[in-house]
């Protein structure tokens, strides 16, 4: 299957503003994001084109997430792990499989990336630890 084939625009879109909609609800992460996100609907296409440049390798977003993570007070494993969670509840929702596989391959390594980034920056004299092992 080819990136072309995996999914359409619109399916992207469920994806992420079915995942935001999760993320915002949550009792956990919803304070986190309301905090830093004043246009929310500017944040949503942002998304939508960062995820559609990863699945359809649509070229749409250019932009570096680590500086704006690692700038964050206060996150933990948990809430990481939290952010899988949602995400996997929202990937299970889709009927295209493919995609929603793909998706949450790219969700597990986007996770673990800003995770590592943000330990290492936040504490660079200490090993950084897996989401998994809070």
């Amino acid at each position: 299957m080819s990136r072309d084939d995996l999914c359409t625009e619109e399916e992207i879109t469920t994806l992420v503003h079915g995942f935001y909609d999760r993320v915002r609800a949550d009792a956990m992460l919803g304070p986190v994001f309301d905090a830093h996100i004043d246009d929310w609907d500017r944040h949503l296409a942002i998304m939508v084109r960062f995820w559609s440049s990863l699945l359809l390798g649509s070229g749409t977003y250019s932009g570096t997430p680590m500086p704006k993570h690692v700038a964050l007070p206060g996150l933990n494993a948990q809430m990481f792990q939290q952010w899988l969670a949602l995400f996997h509840d929202t990937t299970q929702e889709l009927p295209n499989r493919p995609f929603a596989e793909r998706a949450e391959e790219f969700a597990q390594r986007i996770a673990r990336s800003l995770w590592f980034g943000y330990q290492m920056n936040h504490e660079p004299n200490r090993m950084p630890t897996e989401i998994l092992h809070g």
